[in-house]
């Protein structure tokens, strides 16, 4: 039985894989959970699945948790902080690690994973956008990376049709969120409206990048790693039934394509199982029922954000570090109501123009990149309000 840690398993994939976990509870046990600040949840969850082990990465939450397990006797020890967070990483019991951590946060966890030679389950694309040559570095330790988003997932199981040199380009596919197709004017769009995606079910943060179409830049670049594959050979198609979910083409120009219903617990499982195939709780697709499937050319001009991704994945080092930190700050001040929808790309643009390139960077200057240039956005908001 193969022990599993998750974390962020309060969040929307951390629930989706207990989800899953929880359907092959003969084959995997969950030995460890984590969350930054969700106490209802995490309780819940160690009241039902009973883990060793319980992390609280924020310090209230930790000093509640703590004190609820001691006074009714639960038997998972609970621990503290992001030292806690990697202490679970580490440990010889776990075989798999689920990293469903929001934001740059997840890069450290990611990288303790492969060290330890731990199959990485990831869902955190942002480990691999601002570290993804430190990533591929460490996989060469003998740890395993396997993408739980479903466009990776996508695209690992197509390129299972040929051989590594044969593949041509790699062909992401895109939602378009909510807002394709529809002329609304960003500036005047309300959160609800924004985090009303029209396939998918995710966290604020992804469904805001969803929406401009952040998630799918952050995409390019984290198949830039996960492939090592060269930009040019990345493209984007508007597919807005979210039914194909990447395709890959090879030399001979024949394009292999995964489908299934918008659903992120097949890619969590496939991860977890893979390369085995398990039943699972995905339902079946019915094409005749869908009858019309529909491609795009992205509009870079209205979502610049995939502009932004592309130009900072080509000039390479530092970017993408500035690019993701500039945009997790500015998302933030728009959840926060602190600007509109419209001023993300500018904000992020604006940052980037700005930066200094650092090439290689290692990752205590990733870490202090990513610190920096958050403050710099918050700082460019006062001045600018």
């Amino acid at each position: 039985m193969k022990k599993i840690a998750i974390l962020g398993s309060t969040g929307s994939i951390g629930k989706q894989t207990l989800d899953v976990l929880n359907n092959l509870n003969d084959e995997f046990e969950v030995y460890s959970l984590s969350t930054y600040s969700d106490l209802e949840i995490i309780i819940d969850q160690i009241k039902k699945f009973k883990p060793r082990l319980a992390n609280a990465v924020h310090k209230e939450t930790y000093q509640k948790l703590e004190k609820i397990a001691r006074e009714e006797g639960f038997s998972t020890e609970i621990t503290y902080g992001t030292d806690g967070l990697l202490d679970l990483v580490r440990m010889d019991e776990i075989d798999i690690v689920v990293n469903a951590v929001v934001g740059a946060a997840g890069l450290l966890p990611g990288l303790e994973a492969l060290e330890h030679k731990k199959r990485l389950c990831s869902a955190n694309k942002e480990s691999l956008v601002i570290g993804g040559n430190l990533m591929r570095n460490m996989l060469k330790k003998g740890g395993e990376l396997i993408p739980i988003d479903s466009e990776h997932s996508a695209l690992l199981q197509a390129s299972l049709s040929g051989r590594y040199p044969e593949i041509k380009n790699l062909i992401l596919t895109a939602s378009g969120g909510p807002f394709w197709g529809t002329g609304v004017d960003f500036s005047k769009v309300s959160i609800e409206e924004t985090l009303a995606h029209p396939n998918w079910s995710m966290g604020k943060k992804i469904s805001v990048d969803s929406a401009t179409m952040m998630n799918k830049g952050l995409e390019v670049i984290e198949a830039r790693w996960l492939f090592d594959i060269q930009p040019e050979n990345i493209k984007v198609l508007i597919h807005p039934e979210s039914i194909v979910h990447s395709i890959v083409e090879f030399v001979d120009n024949s394009q292999i394509a995964q489908l299934s219903v918008p659903d992120m617990k097949l890619p969590i499982q496939y991860a977890l199982t893979y390369p085995e195939r398990m039943e699972g709780l995905c339902q079946s697709l019915d094409l005749s029922k869908i009858s019309e499937l529909h491609f795009h050319e992205p509009d870079h001009k209205r979502f610049p954000c995939l502009r932004l991704a592309y130009e900072a994945l080509h000039k390479g080092g530092s970017f993408p570090v500035v690019l993701n930190a500039a945009n997790e700050a500015a998302v933030q001040l728009f959840l926060e109501k602190r600007i509109n929808l419209a001023r993300i790309p500018e904000i992020v643009e604006r940052v980037l123009e700005r930066h200094t390139h650092v090439s290689n960077p290692s990752i205590d200057t990733i870490l202090q990149i990513d610190h920096n240039v958050k403050r710099e956005v918050i700082e460019l908001n006062k001045l600018e309000v």
